[in-house]
């Protein structure tokens, strides 16, 4: 933080204490929180709707009713000023900020526009042939492999291969899309030793996916290709067009493949959730819907007030970041009856895994696709699922997943 920023902070602290709002000293991005961070959103929750988090001079709000205000209110709560906890406003950003998810209206709803008009309903359709041929064959060895991991052999595998062949990447090189996504997914978080580490490793990342952005390296025909049309209309100039590969590239792959993980680290923690699925394949999308609510991917967002506002009665300043924790309001029990449930079966409207608001994921289509694909398909072919040993954890500042889930899977 420079100058301006701490006083700013010092004054907010002071006013955290004199309006009598809930303090935490909380570090959310410490390994041990990060191990395990539901029993610390409890506490959170618990404190309050609007919780003063010292380390980091912000406001959080654990809960769904305000979390999901604030996401829907881009007027009063601005992205531009970044989504992470850097105020883009007041520091230099590490990177080229996204022109999708850190620029607000009316520049956001003409780069918005052209992902919507490539991402539409028919064009996802038109992948599910592909999508469920590689299913078919990949899940089927993965259930034949009988010891296998989870992540290496199928949750990864199967994101990094559909994926990556929709947007139009060529096929060697895709390793360094999961360490792009990881340095990206940190740096919304602080300039910690997690986030130094990835970038240290990542550093030769990034020439290799703006070489991938590029119009030439795309596909005929592919999602990122098909972005260029918006340059060859005027609407959009090559550099925009190529933010916006980039945009899909760094969102759309580390995503899938911790939700993906999740889900089958989930299913076989909770082995009757997986007979009920396995039961009745119907309920595929509502577990999708489930998983993303329990054990999400994505933990939180922020914000930057653009004006003198109150939540929940107590008032902030302008240029105040907000800590929006998605994951912690996906598990309100004000919102969901028996929220530390894992239930297939509930239901699961309004959750908030994707976001929500003008910035809701714009590829959560595709995403919802590929993991109902698998699903599916992992029910038909696998009796069980079993953990031969515990997950090792993926730590990452902002995104949950695994790195490696040991599992035994006994087949149909």
């Amino acid at each position: 933080m420079d100058q301006i920023e701490l006083i700013h902070s010092g004054q907010a602290q002071l006013d955290a204490l004199l309006n009598d709002v809930p303090v935490s000293h909380l570090d959310p991005y410490v390994t041990e929180v990060l191990s395990d961070p539901y029993p610390h959103y409890a506490e959170l929750r618990r404190l309050g709707p609007v919780v003063w988090m010292s380390r980091y001079g912000v406001y959080a709000l654990p809960c769904f009713r305000e979390v999901k205000d604030v996401l829907g209110d881009q007027a009063t709560y601005c992205s531009s000023a970044g989504a992470g906890l850097s105020n883009f406003h007041t520091e230099k950003p590490w990177r080229h900020p996204s022109i999708l998810l850190e620029v607000d209206p009316p520049e956001h709803d003409r780069t918005r526009q052209q992902m919507v008009r490539v991402l539409n309903p028919a064009s996802v359709r038109a992948l599910r042939p592909q999508f469920e041929a590689v299913a078919t064959d990949m899940v089927r060895r993965f259930v034949d492999l009988g010891e296998c991991d989870a992540v290496a052999d199928l949750g990864a595998a199967y994101p990094t291969k559909v994926f990556g062949d929709a947007v139009g990447l060529r096929p060697d090189g895709r390793e360094n899309l999961l360490p792009y996504g990881d340095m990206v997914f940190n740096g919304f978080g602080p300039v910690n030793d997690r986030f130094k580490a990835s970038l240290a490793e990542a550093a030769a990342v990034p020439v290799w996916i703006a070489d991938a952005c590029k119009r030439e390296s795309l596909t005929e025909g592919s999602l990122g290709r098909n972005l260029y049309a918006g340059v060859d209309r005027g609407e959009i100039t090559e550099d925009e067009a190529a933010l916006l590969v980039r945009s899909l590239l760094s969102a759309g792959l580390d995503t899938t493949v911790f939700t993906l993980s999740n889900a089958i680290v989930n299913f076989a923690r909770h082995p009757k959730q997986w007979s009920r699925l396995r039961e009745d394949p119907s309920l595929v999308r509502n577990a999708v819907e489930e998983v993303l609510r329990y054990d999400g991917t994505f933990h939180s967002f922020y914000r930057t007030t653009t004006r003198p506002v109150e939540i929940a009665g107590v008032a902030m300043d302008t240029s105040q970041k907000i800590l929006a924790l998605t994951a912690s309001a996906n598990r309100d029990a004000a919102q969901w009856p028996d929220a530390d449930d894992f239930d297939i079966t509930r239901r699961t409207n309004g959750q908030l895994g994707f976001g929500y608001g003008i910035h809701a994921c714009v590829g959560q289509m595709l995403a919802r696709l590929e993991l109902e694909i698998v699903l599916t398909k992992l029910a038909a072919m696998a009796d069980s699922i079993e953990l031969t040993e515990a997950p090792t954890q993926h730590f990452n500042n902002t995104v949950r997943g695994y790195k490696r889930v040991p599992v035994r899977v006994k087949a149909r």
